[in-house]
């Protein structure tokens, strides 16, 4: 049975929370409930703690009974993927070669969950180490879409996604290496914000240090600026952590889009969109022009496909990390992971080394690029989503596991902020999402552009699923 907390924004829930109108062990059961109900259909979840969070509540409504000073996410149910540290919990990264791992730690995102309030209920599903951008490994098997269950709700932040757009919980910690926040709140109609490299610190260290990023997945632009800006802040743990002030997000929600320069490109120069993914994501950047930005469309913003650069980067830090696993007990890791690791080990150290010099050419191009422009638009994904359990869409088959979705991965390279918003719904039903790319350390103009689309309120926006 639905209630009427299940899709309200997390800030209206912080509201009720701190004005003791909705008591935190009431949100947290009912999250724990949707979770165990939604299990066997959706299996978003790969671990529920289901005695930590009720521990966990209990501490946030006794908080709240005596009046003490409450933190940015007190008492609402959050969401951990299961690439991020947990003290106490399994650690597996959604492989079996890992299934016996127990984290020691809590990553700094999860202590700054823990800190502000938040009562993680659970660690949710990935495809193997964020290799694959749908939802499925042999460790968890298919994670499936909250509108429509043959369909996969993308990845590799599959759990994360199906479990937020399932009213589960209002947001979710995701990572994102090469669009895996991006890819699935695209297909199932949510938003995905990763912030600049390092604005939210890494650690323990990822198996692809040089591209991770943590982020958030939520109904709202604004419930994502919430989360972000709760986990966000320099760590000396982490080598590449952003010091300074963490930019007001939420504020940036709430800002005017007048007079910002937006270029939207169709395909980067490269990509190959359906049309009506094209059609409906250009509906959405142009409207901007009725708010007072200035939107001017580029063909071409790569002069080549970056693919291959990313894929030399994130899969040889995977299968470093893996080596031992590939060589002895390949059996364990999904077969099409597996592929792709040996043929990233394989590369010579020159050729490896070319590619990471091409990289920094790569930044230098989008740093001219952002000279001219505050924010670049395009398609998120390509596609709508795909039927659970395929790699990759059947039309682009000649694609790799993550260069089929074209938009998101050039800009792990670069370490830019990006977001990915709805963009309306297309003809098959589904979630169409558009991407927003900023300059570095430009996380304002990405909050302050998703919140001007969101307002453009396109068709379908923010529904509940069907299923629901």
């Amino acid at each position: 049975m639905m209630s009427e907390f299940d899709f309200m924004s997390a800030l209206e829930l912080r509201r009720l929370v701190a004005s003791r109108q909705v008591s935190p062990v009431e949100l947290t059961e009912r999250a724990l409930s949707r979770a165990e109900a939604t299990q066997s259909s959706l299996n978003a979840f790969f671990v529920l703690m289901p005695d930590a969070a009720r521990a966990a509540a209990r501490q946030a409504e006794a908080a709240v009974m005596q009046g003490g000073a409450l933190g940015l996410l007190h008492g609402l149910p959050v969401s951990v993927k299961d690439l991020i540290a947990v003290a106490g919990q399994p650690f597996a990264s959604g492989s079996r070669a890992m299934a016996d791992n127990v984290a020691t730690v809590d990553a700094p995102s999860v202590e700054r969950l823990r800190q502000h309030g938040a009562i993680i209920i659970g660690k949710t599903t990935t495809s193997e180490f964020g290799c694959k951008p749908v939802g499925d490994s042999p460790l968890t098997g298919i994670t499936r879409h909250p509108w429509d269950l043959a369909k996969t709700p993308g990845g590799s932040s599959a759990g994360a996604a199906a479990s937020v757009a399932a009213g589960i919980t209002p947001f979710a910690i995701g990572t994102d290496g090469g669009g895996s926040l991006r890819i699935p709140a695209a297909l199932t109609g949510l938003v995905g914000l990763k912030a600049q490299f390092g604005r939210v610190p890494v650690w323990p260290t990822s198996a692809t240090p040089t591209l991770a990023h943590v982020g958030s997945l939520a109904r709202s632009v604004a419930d994502a600026a919430l989360l972000t800006t709760a986990v966000a802040g320099h760590d000396p743990r982490d080598p590449s952590a952003v010091a300074g002030p963490v930019p007001d997000l939420l504020g940036a929600a709430q800002a005017s889009v007048a007079g910002l320069r937006v270029a939207w490109s169709a395909t980067l120069g490269y990509a190959r969109p359906d049309p009506e993914i094209v059609e409906i994501a250009r509906a959405s950047a142009m409207a901007l022009a009725d708010q007072g930005a200035i939107v001017e469309a580029v063909e071409t913003v790569f002069e080549s496909d970056p693919g291959d650069l990313w894929t030399a980067e994130f899969y040889a830090g995977v299968g470093t990390r893996l080596r031992t696993v590939l060589e002895r007990q390949r059996d364990l890791l999904d077969p099409a992971v597996a592929d792709v690791l040996d043929a990233a080990l394989a590369q010579e150290m020159r050729a490896y080394y070319e590619s990471v010099f091409r990289r920094y050419a790569l930044r230098d191009e989008m740093s001219r690029f952002f000279a001219r422009y505050d924010v670049l638009l395009s398609p998120t994904v390509p596609v709508t989503s795909l039927e659970a359990g395929r790699n990759l869409p059947e039309r682009l088959s000649d694609r790799s596991l993550v260069t089929w979705v074209f938009y998101t991965y050039p800009f792990n390279l670069t370490g830019q902020p990006a977001a990915s918003v709805c963009a309306g719904i297309a003809a098959d039903g589904m979630p169409v999402g558009l991407q927003i790319v900023g300059r570095s350390l430009g996380e304002a103009d990405v909050v302050r552009v998703a919140a001007a689309v969101e307002r453009t309120k396109p068709p379908g926006y923010n529904l509940k699923p069907p299923l629901a």
